[in-house]
């Protein structure tokens, strides 16, 4: 793990009006990937609009590479039909790294990230400090597909005797 820079948490919140794949809405899951790494959540049976609360853990080497996020649709007897598919920048949340916390009070507004072109945000994205942790909630808007956004929240993992 040399070069490794710190752990995130991504926490897949939940999906909002997914397209429809089967007859009966679609049996999705999300795929998170950085670098060589691959995590994803369970499959969601029958749901465009599923809720995961699931926690993936990715190591960061490089703060400037985005997390690529897709989206399928579970299939028994063919390949999983892709539903969409993101990007995240971490670089906003790895910002604060080295900022010392101590005299930021709770929901302290840190950054504020606008959508635009060159991002997969759906309305604007906020860095805060909650609860001890720099925190970034985000709801990206899926590129591909017909319609979807997903709702995450980054939070960065503190490791012993890394600053």
């Amino acid at each position: 793990m040399d070069g490794l820079v710190g752990l995130l948490k991504v926490r897949v919140v939940r999906g909002i009006n997914l397209a429809y794949r089967d007859a009966r809405g679609s049996d999705p899951y999300v795929v998170l990937r950085l670098g060589k790494q691959k995590v994803k959540t369970s499959v969601k049976k029958r749901s465009v609009n599923p809720i995961w609360h699931e926690e993936l853990s990715l190591s960061i080497t490089n703060p400037n590479a985005p997390i690529k996020l897709a989206v399928f649709d579970k299939d028994t007897f063919s390949k999983d039909d892709p539903m969409g598919d993101a990007e995240i920048e971490v670089e906003p949340l790895v910002e604060f790294l080295h900022v010392d916390p101590e005299d930021i009070r709770n929901g302290t507004v840190m950054r504020s990230i606008r959508p635009s072109n060159r991002n997969c945000l759906a309305e604007e994205s906020k860095v805060c400090w909650k609860n001890g942790r720099f925190v970034q909630d985000v709801i990206l808007r899926l590129r591909n597909v017909e319609s979807g956004e997903i709702q995450l929240q980054l939070q960065w993992v503190n490791m012993p005797g890394r600053k």
